[in-house]
C-alpha cells in the first residue's frame, strides 16, 4: 500500500471506491460533485488531496482538506474501501492530513460528522477529536 497525492488518472477508480464504500454501509451511493475536478476544488485552492493505492494500483482510500468561510481547516472525504476497514488505513490518512495541516501553520483541524456516518462518531474520538457542537469535532494539532 502507498499513499500519494491525487493524480487525475485515478479519478474514476476513486469515485468507484467511494460509491462502493457508501453502498456497503447502506447509503444510497451519490456522487460528491467536487470529485469531478480535484484540481480545481482542492489543489487550485491550496489544499491537498491524497489517495491510497493497493499493490494492484487500485484506489483503496482517500482524504482531502478544505477551508470553510471562516478559515477553519476541515478534513474532507475520508473514505476507505469497505473490505479493508479497521486495518489502520483511515488513521494513516488522517495523520497525513494532520501533519500537512501542521506544516501549513494550522493549529487545529475540524471534521463534520454526517448523521448517517455512524462509524465517524466512533473513529474520530479514537484519534483525539472532541465534539464542540452537534455533528462537529476538532483536534488541537500542537507541535509535531
Amino acid at each position: 500500500m502507498r499513499i500519494i497525492e491525487f493524480e487525475e488518472k485515478y479519478r474514476d477508480d476513486m469515485i468507484f471506491m467511494v460509491l462502493s464504500a457508501k453502498n456497503a454501509i447502506g447509503r444510497i451511493p451519490k456522487l460528491n460533485s467536487d470529485f469531478l475536478d480535484i484540481k480545481a476544488n482542492y489543489f487550485d485552492k491550496g489544499h491537498p488531496f491524497w489517495i491510497a493505492l493497493d499493490e494492484f494500483d487500485r484506489v483503496i482510500g482517500c482524504i482531502g482538506t478544505r477551508e470553510d468561510e471562516d478559515g477553519n481547516l476541515f478534513l474532507s472525504h475520508l473514505y476507505v474501501k469497505y473490505d479493508i476497514k479497521r486495518h489502520g488505513l483511515g488513521g494513516k490518512l488522517v495523520e497525513l492530513a494532520e501533519n500537512s495541516a501542521r506544516e501549513r501553520g494550522y493549529k487545529e483541524v475540524h471534521v463534520h460528522l454526517g448523521k448517517e456516518y455512524l462509524e465517524s462518531h466512533i473513529f474520530y474520538p479514537k484519534h483525539g477529536y472532541k465534539e464542540y457542537k452537534e455533528l462537529y469535532m476538532k483536534k488541537e494539532l500542537g507541535i509535531s
